[in-house]
């Protein structure tokens, strides 16, 4: 198990990269979409969080892919600053808006992933997150409702009375002056039948190439949002989206507190099992309290998910991917992301190593103990 930092595109610095060491990192993922373009709801200085309907932001150039040259450099400084650089997470809706949207553009946005994962190979990243939805992460509220009065973002009820507008997908802005009304809604199994098409069409290059495209679930893990269905809103889903396409390339980015906040089955036993079959490429790790529509997130030691059981888990089945903190609570300083980074990090990295001592060790405390034999 390793431990890692995911950084947003203004963070990809050598002060963010020095953070990340001094935390006790030795990976990173990379976002390189930029989710606060004209983005007037999200705050520079947390996770983009948009509205309950707002979007996050413009989408990039399309007609700019992520150059060789450009992944190559940010290699070279990631590793010079003593770190791996562990993956990219999500595409620029830019990019492969048609793709989602089954839309006169697809051909050519299939050509643009395809482009993306051969770079990725020639420049040795070796995972490529993506979430394969419509409406994307909406319908989150902030509200200074965590420990102490922390600044968090949850769920205060379903988000369909006000359909996705034309010209958004993945709660980001494609098309600035698309015309007014919605986009149309299709059914489950017609955006089954698109990921399905997606993963045919890209999977053969990423075997080639040596990528791990990893699957973020439907967060928040609602049936619909916006009018638009989602795909993985309950564990076992996970199953299904793997089954459509058999390869070591098709894997998933697990997140816990996206899991935690389903409606069915367990979090511990979607790790275990997952886990076990070698398919998760990366993990988010993140506490929750509540289940979908009504939830809202905790730091890493409260909430319902026993976080030290997750990673017992993850070290029983030899996890050997990277472990980040998806997102945290804001804590009151200076530095809100930064506090709240450290605080989740330093329970990961505490657990990692009690969980890394030999059974027999007298330094390894009973607790740990126990939830190893579970």
């Amino acid at each position: 198990m390793k431990v890692g930092l995911g950084l947003y595109r203004h963070m990809l610095t050598r002060e963010y990269y020095d953070f990340a060491r001094q935390a006790g990192c030795t990976h990173v993922i990379v976002h390189l979409v930029d989710y606060f373009k004209q983005g007037a709801n999200n705050p520079r200085q947390n996770q983009p969080t948009g509205g309950k309907y707002q979007p996050w932001g413009v989408a990039g150039d399309p007609e700019k892919l992520w150059t060789l040259a450009e992944l190559m450099q940010l290699g070279k400084e990631i590793e010079d600053a003593g770190l791996i650089f562990a993956g990219i997470e999500n595409l620029d809706p830019a990019h492969w808006h048609d793709i989602l949207l089954d839309g006169p553009r697809r051909p050519r946005h299939i050509e643009n992933v395809k482009t993306i994962i051969r770079r990725m190979g020639e420049a040795g990243i070796p995972v490529l997150g993506y979430n394969f939805s419509i409406a994307g992460v909406c319908g989150r509220v902030t509200m200074p409702a965590g420990r102490g009065g922390a600044l968090i973002v949850g769920m205060d009820g379903p988000a369909d009375e006000e359909p996705l507008p034309k010209g958004i997908v993945w709660n980001m802005i494609y098309d600035p002056n698309a015309p007014p009304g919605a986009q149309p809604a299709i059914s489950h199994e017609e955006l089954w039948r698109r990921l399905q098409r997606f993963l045919e069409d890209v999977i053969p290059v990423a075997e080639q190439s040596g990528v791990r495209l990893a699957a973020h679930p439907d967060d928040p893990p609602m049936p619909t949002m916006r009018g638009q269905p989602r795909l993985v809103y309950q564990p076992h889903m996970y199953q299904r989206l793997l089954d459509l396409a058999p390869s070591s390339s098709n894997a998933l980015e697990l997140c816990v507190g996206t899991i935690a906040e389903m409606t069915e089955g367990s979090a511990y036993e979607a790790v275990d099992q997952y886990s076990r079959q070698g398919k998760i490429a990366y993990l988010h790790l993140r506490n929750v309290v509540g289940k979908v529509p009504y939830y809202r997130e905790t730091f890493i030691d409260e909430g319902d998910v026993d976080m030290l059981r997750i990673l017992s888990i993850l070290h029983r089945n030899h996890f050997d991917g990277v472990v980040i903190p998806d997102h945290t609570p804001q804590m009151s300083c200076s530095a809100p992301w930064h506090a709240g980074m450290a605080h989740t990090l330093g329970f990961i990295l505490a657990t990692k190593a009690a969980l890394d001592q030999p059974p027999e060790s007298s330094n390894q405390t009973s607790a740990l103990g126990n939830i190893q034999k579970t």
